[in-house]
């Protein structure tokens, strides 16, 4: 795996930090973000999707990621991006 870094939260200071990677091997957006509180999680695990099973699987996870971190992830958009084009 080749993780290149691509931005951090940029009000983090020295607390949690949400973060994106993007894997330059499989052009995956990787997201370390904050846990979601117990309603939060209730409630994406009960939405109903079409064509997805109602629930979030044991290999998946839900985080949260500040809004100001938008220009990072359309970076890490393009990059990945980029890389699946490769």
């Amino acid at each position: 795996m080749a993780l290149r870094f691509l931005g951090i939260d940029p009000d983090t200071g020295q607390q949690g930090s949400p973060t994106v990677w993007v894997d330059e091997e499989s052009a995956e957006l990787v997201f370390q973000g904050w846990k979601p509180g117990a309603e939060l999680a209730a409630e994406c695990a009960a939405t109903e999707v079409p064509g997805h099973a109602i629930g979030i699987p044991d290999n998946e996870a839900v985080v949260r990621v500040p809004a100001r971190m938008v220009p990072m992830i359309r970076k890490a958009c393009d990059v990945a991006e980029r890389r699946a084009q490769l």
